[in-house]
């Protein structure tokens, strides 16, 4: 290994360590408390490091939001050999909910967080937000494969999926949040509850 690219090597392995400390640091004291120099302290270097590899705590918010979409992307990247539309459905919001349920932190940071946005409306690149598109365009196509099937009507497909992913992100935050206490207490089933209440939404979807 050269030395250029030994350089780069250690430069993105930095790169890594700081959002690994800055997930760390958002987490355990929140976004808004959590400054530059304590996640500086943590990988012991010295601020003007971080600055070297990111503009402010929104572009490392935003670059942690990039990690949690590639996390996901992985987990749904076998989804499109389901040939029945409603079945990959069924699963793609499966794996979502089971995303935010086994990274509740990762989840809040991505979604719940104010920051990442206004990082991504700083951006002028237009692939800065590439990483969440394409999670979301495998929603689309589903949808579109749903509707070759015939098993929704054909309508504006990009309305449908945002109305959809509405709906699961809402299931999502509220499992996370620790909002369905009141059903376990009662002893009913959250999760076959959940799975049932998806079902429920598919047949309003469902061409008469």
């Amino acid at each position: 290994m050269g030395i250029s690219e030994r350089k780069e090597r250690d430069k993105q392995e930095l790169r890594q360590r700081i959002i690994d400390a800055a997930k760390d640091i958002f987490i355990e004291q929140g976004f808004e408390k959590a400054s530059i120099r304590a996640i500086a302290e943590r990988i012991e270097y010295s601020p003007a490091t971080i600055y070297l590899h990111f503009k402010d705590k929104d572009e490392l918010l935003h670059a942690i939001h990039e990690v949690g979409f590639l996390q996901l992307a992985v987990l749904k990247k076998d989804l499109t050999s389901i040939q029945d539309g409603f079945e990959q459905l069924t699963q793609r919001a499966k794996i979502y909910l089971q995303f935010a349920i086994d990274n509740p932190e990762m989840y809040g940071l991505m979604f719940i967080q104010d920051a990442p946005m206004e990082a991504i409306k700083k951006c002028k690149e237009e692939d800065e937000w590439n990483c969440g598109m394409e999670v979301f365009e495998g929603l689309v196509q589903n949808l579109l494969l749903c509707m070759k099937q015939g098993l929704i009507p054909e309508t504006e497909v990009h309305v449908l999926a945002m109305t959809v992913w509405a709906y699961i992100h809402g299931i999502a935050s509220l499992y996370i949040k620790g909002r369905f206490f009141m059903f376990e207490s009662k002893g009913l089933d959250v999760h076959q509850m959940i799975e049932a209440s998806f079902k429920v939404m598919l047949n309003l979807f469902k061409s008469k």
